[in-house]
């Protein structure tokens, strides 16, 4: 992907792509692997979200269900009550885009008629009622679509993911999943590929990824990478969840270097320095 042309529409707003942009996580959920529980109360969640803002994040994705490995499924009544007033709070106090990190298609209908510009499906939006909620998002209101690769299901996704060739396969799927929402009308500038990485992935798979994003970022779509913070980064350190800033930041300038359009990260402040010298250094000579 050339990041000089490039643009993502989110609703109302267009999000220039000419250099990387940060995806601030903000978890309202009680056991989420990195944060649970940390920004659960509604007004830790604003807050949160405020200090995210103020640090650069570019877009706040809001996640209710922890799809953590192992996660146990929450109900549509529950993922809805944690969303929908903290995405309401933050659209009407900031000026960012919000996404919303669901597969339900109850709760896509009304985080769009709230204000959100982007909709952000671990599962692809394969199930055909997301995938109706996101087409009809995506036409009737410009939303952005993340589309992300997971072999299996959160529940089961580490047991023993198995590929002949693991870049080629989630090219593939994420190319195919794409091409379809464009052949039914959603163009290429509110579609997003995220590889999955963690998600039904082996340390070996995750690397190889990461190694060849340009098969992915050559395509004429927006790709977010999610490295922060996981398993994939503790393995290589040695650390623990909150000792892994440093390898996440190596691992999001790489990705960002590789031609990845947004990092999707706990720390906000420290990525958005890493990639301000990344962008110094990449700039063409004055």
């Amino acid at each position: 992907m050339n990041h000089d042309s490039k643009s993502l529409r989110c609703g109302k707003r267009v999000l220039g792509l000419s250099r990387p942009q940060v995806m601030g996580i903000l978890n309202v959920t009680p056991d989420s692997f990195s944060d649970g529980g940390h920004h659960f109360r509604w007004q830790d969640a604003l807050d949160h979200a405020d200090a995210m803002v103020q640090q650069g994040a570019a877009i706040i994705d809001i996640g209710g269900e922890s799809t953590r490995p192992g996660a146990a499924t929450v109900s549509s009544q529950q993922e809805l009550d944690r969303v929908l007033p903290v995405l309401e709070a933050i659209t009407a106090r900031f000026d960012t885009v919000c996404s919303v990190d669901t597969s339900n298609p109850v709760l896509m209908c009304e985080a769009v008629r709230l204000g959100a510009g982007m909709l952000n499906d671990i599962r692809a939006f394969q199930r055909p009622d997301a995938e109706a909620a996101a087409l009809d998002a995506a036409q009737r209101h410009g939303v952005a679509l993340c589309i992300m690769h997971m072999q299996g299901e959160p529940a089961n996704m580490q047991t023993a993911p198995h590929y002949q060739n693991v870049v080629q396969e989630v090219r593939a799927f994420l190319i195919s999943r794409a091409s379809r929402f464009e052949q039914l009308g959603v163009p290429a500038t509110q579609l997003v590929l995220d590889p999955g990485f963690g998600f039904g992935k082996d340390l070996a798979h995750n690397y190889a990824l990461l190694r060849e994003l340009v098969q992915l970022t050559q395509q004429r779509f927006a790709v977010l990478a999610g490295l922060s913070r996981k398993s994939m980064i503790g393995a290589v350190v040695n650390r623990p969840i909150d000792q892994r800033l440093s390898g996440s930041l190596a691992a999001a300038v790489l990705a960002a270097e590789r031609g990845v359009s947004i990092l999707r990260v706990h720390d906000v402040a420290a990525t958005v320095d890493a990639l301000k010298v990344l962008d110094y250094v990449l700039r063409p000579a004055q």
